[in-house]
Parts: structure tokens; C-alpha cells; sequence
């Protein structure tokens, strides 16, 4: 139905009022009821209607379906009278959705039929109807001689990733009742490798006076990027008739285009919106003239602006005058617009210039200037920036590169992890200092942070205890070769006086992307129309930065011992070696003068109970390789101890006084006894004694003692492997020993695991007797009567 006019509804109006009737207005809305559908598909992306067909293009789960319906008869049923054809088009997978059904894609397809000079189609398409009519030379060339027989109009199908096929229509028809081969059907013509936006003929010579009707002569296609394509039928120096192509580069990104007469292609970019020219005979100033062949396409198009931005639908009115143009625009933010171009409209003459508008001119001219030197402004800051960004990232590749090609020996950008005790708070704090060395050729700019995780245990010697970490991150700025950075980061005691070891220190480079490259891609130029998010592509990965690992170190209950025995001067200020107490309760227990032991569970096992004890023994043939000309001078006893305590801040007390055995305090405050001894295996080579270094670790903390030993099996762990790696040999054994140790050792274990299912079931009264047997199961098997060769 069609809306009422403003004047019908005012003569209805004078007239009801005459009458005394007052009736409804008919609202000026035209409606349109749901069983008007065609075509209820949401994979539906483009349509065209040619004759007594609809063709339509979907998006399928991998390709585009071109399908043909009977179009349907006005008055009828609005649905389609059946499919009568279909064809899958050879193209690239769409991205898939959540759901595993193709997304909307970015950019459309588009659709346009052409057809031959004697085909039944009507001539005379309207301007944008989507339909052509080339001449028989060119539609040959293009379609080949079966769609010329035929006189079939022709499908052409731009696609979003750049490919321009044809399918003959009359023969996708035919397939139907006497199915082929589906790709024979599919001609691929070009690829623009850009989205397809636009595709068109024109006529670009100038007809004959004895041709009534004058055909298309030349095919049009313009991609999303400003990548023109043009096709016309020429003649070869044989005489032999051939395609001539041509690719131009015009100004893009193209929002939408329309073809026009005499030879036009209007199209839209967000700046401007342009026109260019391809037609035989311009004007005597057009450029593209020169170099133009004799019956060919120009060498260069040189687009005219029409001062209108951001139009994103265009159309060309088949009402503008002889000679003219008329478009109808719309422009992104929904201006409806109308452009009327007249060329054969005068040129005004200059007209006197007077004071009034001489000032105003100037005003213009000033404000122009203003508005062009800013926009260079921004545009030179924008440049800038984004070279900035690059060369950071040319200098981050180059730090990558050197790190990871140096896996092996010195690394060029290497982080040194060493511990220490401080005074921190009124309390003593184990601290870790991390020294990032920069050996390279190359700067730590901005972007660059050096992580540093801590990982410990909330129980270190529970097995499914959980992990928890602390990751600091500290900006690397301005670090250049040869410099230093050392940052120190407290490891404990926490809040409770507990300190869980071993703990991990990790230390890594990390480059943010989005805090270098990030704003660089966020600019725009504020004179342009900011594009919308869907046209936004996301060019930052998913990780936002690039990790490069340098080092990683295990503080453990060796490095963490304390030796207040041992203590220079100068150190001893660091305060009491227990835990740290209260001021307020320091306070009171000194007014109310001596009081007597403390009786603390801890106080109460060391008093009443006997220290827990462990031994390892160590081959010193075995030592003496590991050690070598470093500690000559001294005994293998004291040799052994400074190798176990040299990661420890007292390493060097302790070497200057050449000790077999020490005695340190742990982080708690209780007591740990290390001693080293030579004893003499006689039992295992039948060639005769062995001499062995025996480890002993006494704590009167079970916890303490197994953290100790811990660290000290983890080192004899890495000195055994790196003394494998040099093929040394083990001396002969006596094996019927060894089975018997293994098998004194199996039966063992099979006790602990009785005694523990016993402690389950029993009561309280006889769980003391089983848990003190327990106790010197244990004590036997961390005595081993095995020795490590």
C-alpha cells in the first residue's frame, strides 16, 4: 500500500470536519506482514532477479552456494515456486562460530548478471539494478563460445577473499536434471586478493550513428583496497582478437562504488569520494589521455574528488540531464545526500574583490592553513610513534635471537640469584639479589621487565601440599650494555616466624607488545571518521608479550643456616638469631627480671629427646675428583664441608678457619649439626677398605634434619651425574653385600608401612609404643649402610 500524502490527508481532514466525522489517520507506515518472506535463510548474502529467476549466494559450513529459484508471481504465494539450480563455489573456508556454523563475514558478496547482446533479457537495465549487457566479442572472450551458442546470461560472483568467478546460468539449469561435474560449472576469471566491493560494465567508446543499440564494452571490478581490474576485447598485432587487462591502484579503503555514463566509476573512500574516467574521449586537460593505446584502456587513472566523505551506499539517479550525473548518496553517520554534476556548467567569472570578502577569504585561507597544519601535526606525532615502536621491536627480535641461540656458555644477558641474611623491620629476613647483567651489544628499553617468580610450599615436605608463588615484576629502563640492575626481594620468615624451604627463584625478561606497540596502532587521524569495531582487525597476539627465561636457583636449608659461632665482628649486629619477639613482651619479661626455661614444644624435644639424626657416605676418591686443585691445602674433611656451604653467605668464614664440622641455627631457631668424618668401608670391595666420607646432619627438629639432608642428597645428586658424563667406572663390588643391604632395606620399608596402618587402628595408650618404633625404623633407614661411588 502506499503512504498518504500530506495533502490527501488534509483535504480528509477540512472534510470530516464538515461532516462532523472524525476518523482514524491511517498511520504513514507501509507494513509488511511475515508471510511476505521469500526466503527465511540466514546464510542468505546477496540476491539478484534476472528475467523469470532469483539467484541468490550463501555462505555454507566450507564454500558459497549459488542457488536459482523460480522467482515468484505477484499475487501469489510470496515463497519461491522450487530450487531449479545449484553450485558450489571453489573459495576458502569462512571463519567458524562459536557453535561450529560460519560467521557473518566482514565484507559481502556481491552479485551482477551479464548477459549477451542476443539473450532475452532486457536491455536497458536500470543504473544499479545489477545487470549488464556486453558486446558479443567481449562476452565470448570472457564466458567462452558454449555460453555464446547458448545466449545464457552469465553469473559474476565477487567474493570477500578476492577471487571473481562466472557460472553460465543456462547450464547450471540444465545440471540439475543431467548433474556434472560441479567444478566445470565454476570459472574463476581473476583474483583480486581483496575484498571484491564492486563489479560493473561500462562503455567506453563512443557507439556508431548507424548502432541503434550500443553495448557495454568493458567490464569493471574494484576491490575493498583501491584494486581496480578492466577488461575489454582488442585486437592483437596478428589481427587475432583478444582480452586486454589492466590493473589500477586507486585510493582506498573503498567503501562502495556505481557505475555511471560516458564511461564513470564513482567510488566512495572515508575521506572522499571520487570519480574516474575510462571512456575513449575525455576532456583535453585529462591526463590519462596520454598515454593511452588507440582503442585501449588507459595506462593511469587519475580520480577527480567530489568533496562528499564517508558515503557508504551510492547510487546513480537515471534522471540527471544529457551529459550529467546525478548520485544519491548515503554517508556513514545517515546523512541522506543528492550530488548533481553539471559539465557543461559555466564557469563564473571573477568578480571584484572587495574589503568585506577580501577579509573573509583570508579568514578561510587562515583557518585552512590552521586546520592542514594540525592535521601534519598529528600525522607527523602518529608517524613518529609507530617508528619508535618499530625499531623497539627490531631491538626486542635482537635480544630474543641472542638469548636463545646462546643456550650453551656464557649467556649475553645472564641474572645471578644470591642469598642473604639482613635486618629488616626489627626482625631477620632472608633475602635473595637478583643481578641482571647486560654483556651484549644491544639496550633494555621500554617494554622490557624483569620477572621475578618466588615458588614455595606452604608444606615443603608434603608431597601434596599446595603450591603457592609470588611473581614481582620490576620495568627494565634504559639498561644499556655493560650495565647492572639489582633488585633484593625478601623470602621470609613470613608473619608466623616460618620460613618453608627449599624455595625456587626464578628470574625472566619480559616484553610487553601492547605497552610498545599498543598505542602506536591505536592511532588515528582525528580529521577522518574513526572506523567502526567490526573493521577493526586485532593484529596483538593473545599473549601480549614475549618471556625469556635466564635462570633459576633453589634456595634450600644449606644456603638458609646461620653460624652465630662463627660470626665476624661486624656482623654480629644483626640481632638475636631466634625468631623475632614482640617488643612489648621483651619489655615485660625484663622488668620481671630472670624466669626459667621455656617449656615450648620445641624447648620440651630438645631437652627430653634425642636429636634426629642422618649420615650419608661419600666415596673420597669420589670428592677428590669433584674438588680438585680448588681446595688443596686442606683436608678432604674441610674440603667437603666448604663445598656443601659455599652458597652460603658464611662460605667464607667458614674457609678461613678450615672446619670439619660446624653448628648453625635454622630459620626457626633450632639447631643443625653438620659433620664431616673419614671412616673406612671394609664390607664391599674385595680388594680392600674403601675410604668414604661420612656426612652427618643432626637436628633436634625431625623437620629441620630432613630439610638439611635434602639439600645436601641434591647436591651428591649433580656431583654423580657430572662425573658420569666423564666415564668414570665404579671399582669391583662384592654383589652378595649389596643384595643383602637391598634386601635389609626392603624389609624395612614393609615394617613402616605395617606400623603406619597400625597407628590407624589403635588406640591411644598403644600408639605411643608403635610410633616410637616407627621412630627408629626411620633412623635406620636414613642411616644407610650403602656408599656412593
Amino acid at each position: 500500500m502506499r503512504s498518504v500524502s500530506r495533502d490527501d490527508e488534509d483535504d480528509r481532514d477540512d472534510q470530516d470536519s464538515e461532516d462532523g466525522q472524525v476518523d482514524e489517520l491511517p498511520a504513514p507506515v507501509i507494513p509488511v506482514h511475515p508471510d511476505t518472506c521469500v526466503l527465511p535463510s540466514a546464510t542468505l548474502h546477496a540476491f539478484t532477479v534476472l528475467d523469470d529467476v532469483l539467484i541468490t549466494l550463501a555462505q555454507g559450513p566450507t564454500q558459497w552456494k549459488v542457488q536459482v529459484f523460480e522467482r515468484p508471481c505477484p499475487g501469489e504465494d510470496p515463497r519461491p515456486g522450487g530450487q531449479i539450480g545449484e553450485v558450489e563455489l571453489s573459495t576458502c573456508t569462512p571463519p567458524a562460530g562459536s557453535l561450529g556454523e560460519p560467521t557473518a563475514p566482514r565484507f559481502l558478496p556481491v552479485l551482477c548478471c551479464a548477459s549477451p547482446p542476443g539473450s532475452r533479457a532486457p536491455h536497458g537495465h536500470p543504473w544499479g539494478s545489477g545487470g549488464v549487457m556486453l558486446e558479443g566479442p567481449l562476452f565470448g572472450l570472457l564466458f567462452g563460445s558454449d555460453a555464446s551458442l547458448l545466449e545464457s546470461p552469465v553469473i559474476l560472483c565477487g567474493l570477500p577473499d578476492g577471487q571473481l568467478c562466472c557460472v553460465v546460468l543456462k547450464t547450471l539449469v540444465t545440471s540439475r536434471s543431467a548433474p556434472g561435474d560441479p567444478k566445470a560449472l565454476v570459472k574463476i576469471l581473476h583474483h583480486l586478493e581483496e575484498p571484491v566491493i564492486f563489479i560493473g560494465a561500462l562503455r567506453t567508446e563512443l557507439p556508431s550513428e548507424d548502432v541503434e543499440d550500443a553495448y557495454c564494452d568493458c567490464l569493471v571490478a574494484l576491490g575493498h583496497h583501491g584494486r581496480a581490474l578492466a577488461i575489454k576485447a582488442s585486437w592483437d598485432e596478428a589481427g587475432h582478437l583478444v582480452p586486454e587487462l589492466r590493473e589500477y591502484s586507486l585510493p582506498g579503503p573503498v567503501l562502495c562504488a556505481a557505475r555511471g555514463r560516458g564511461g564513470h566509476v564513482y567510488h566512495s573512500t572515508p575521506s572522499d569520494l571520487c570519480v574516474v574516467d575510462l571512456a575513449q574521449e575525455s576532456s583535453p586537460w585529462d591526463l590519462t589521455q596520454r598515454d593511452r593505446a588507440p582503442g585501449g584502456l588507459p595506462s593511469l587513472l587519475c580520480p577527480a574528488s567530489l568533496s562528499a566523505c564517508s558515503v557508504v551506499t551510492l547510487s546513480v539517479s537515471s534522471r540527471a540531464p544529457e551529459g550529467g550525473a546525478e548520485l544519491l548518496a548515503l554517508s556513514a553517520k545517515g546523512r541522506l545526500m543528492t550530488c548533481s554534476l553539471d559539465p557543461h556548467s559555466e564557469t563564473p567569472h571573477p568578480t571584484r574583490v572587495t574589503s568585506a570578502n577580501a577579509g573573509q577569504k583570508i579568514k578561510e585561507l587562515l583557518s585552512g592553513i590552521g586546520t592542514v597544519s594540525e592535521r601534519v601535526s598529528s600525522l607527523k606525532k602518529a608517524v613518529d610513534q609507530r617508528d619508535k615502536a618499530l625499531t623497539c621491536l627490531n631491538e626486542a627480535m635482537n635480544v630474543s635471537c641472542a638469548l636463545l641461540s646462546s643456550r650453551e656458555g656464557p649467556r649475553p644477558i645472564s641474572c645471578t640469584i644470591s642469598t642473604s641474611w639482613s635486618r629488616l623491620q626489627l626482625q631477620d629476613m632472608l633475602t635473595a639479589t637478583c643481578l641482571l647483567e647486560n654483556s651484549s651489544g644491544f639496550s633494555l628499553d621500554r617494554g622490557w621487565a624483569l620477572c621475578i617468580q618466588v615458588l614455595r610450599s606452604s608444606q615443603a615436605l608434603d608431597l601434596d601440599s599446595a603450591v603457592s608463588a609470588i611473581t614481582y615484576t620490576i620495568p627494565v629502563d634504559q639498561l644499556g650494555p655493560g650495565g647492572q640492575r639489582e633488585v633484593t626481594l625478601p623470602l621470609g620468615p613470613g608473619e608466623d616466624g616460618a620460613l618453608d624451604l627449599p624455595v625456587t627463584v626464578s628470574c625472566a625478561l619480559f616484553y610487553s607488545l601492547r605497552e610498545v606497540v599498543g598505542g602506536a596502532l591505536a592511532l588515528t587521524d582525528p580529521f577522518k571518521d574513526p572506523p567502526s569495531n567490526e573493521c577493526t582487525p586485532d593484529v596483538l597476539p593473545e599473549q601480549e608479550g614475549v618471556c625469556l627465561p635466564l635462570s633459576e636457583h633453589t634456595v634450600d636449608m644449606l644456603q638458609g643456616l646461620r653460624f652465630p659461632g662463627l660470626a665476624a665482628p661486624h656482623t654480629q649486629a644483626l640481632g638475636p638469631l631466634s625468631p623475632a619477639r614482640d617488643p612489648v613482651h621483651t619489655f615485660l619479661g625484663t622488668c620481671c627480671g630472670p624466669v626459667s626455661q621455656p617449656a615450648g614444644p620445641a624447648s620440651l624435644r630438645a631437652k627430653y629427646l634425642p636429636p634426629s639424626v642422618a649420615t650419608i657416605k661419600v666415596s673420597a676418591e669420589l670428592l677428590r675428583a669433584t674438588l680438585g686443585d680448588s681446595h688443596a691445602g686442606v683436608s678432604l674433611c674441610c674440603a667437603t664441608l666448604q663445598w656443601l656451604l659455599a652458597e652460603n653467605a658464611a662460605a667464607d668464614i667458614v674457609r678461613a678457619q678450615a672446619l670439619s664440622s660446624v653448628q648453625g641455627v635454622a630459620p626457626d631457631g633450632t639447631d643443625v649439626h653438620l659433620i664431616i668424618r673419614e671412616v673406612a668401608v671394609t664390607d664391599l670391595c674385595p680388594a680392600g677398605p674403601i675410604q668414604a666420607m661420612e656426612i652427618q646432619v643432626e637436628s633436634s627438629s625431625l623437620a629441620n634434619m630432613c630439610r638439611a639432608h635434602h639439600a645436601i642428597v641434591g647436591r651428591l645428586q649433580r656431583l654423580v651425574t657430572e662425573q658420569a658424563a666423564r666415564g668414570s667406572s665404579p671399582p669391583d663390588l662384592r654383589l652378595q653385600y649389596l643384595h643383602q643391604i637391598q634386601a635389609n632395606h626392603e624389609t624395612l620399608l614393609r615394617e613402616v608401612q605395617t606400623l603406619r596402618d597400625r597407628l590407624c587402628t589403635e588406640d591411644e595408650a598403644s600408639s605411643c609404643t608403635t610410633a616410637q618404633r616407627l621412630l627408629q625404623v626411620y633412623r635406620q633407614l636414613r642411616s644407610p649402610s650403602l656408599l656412593l661411588l
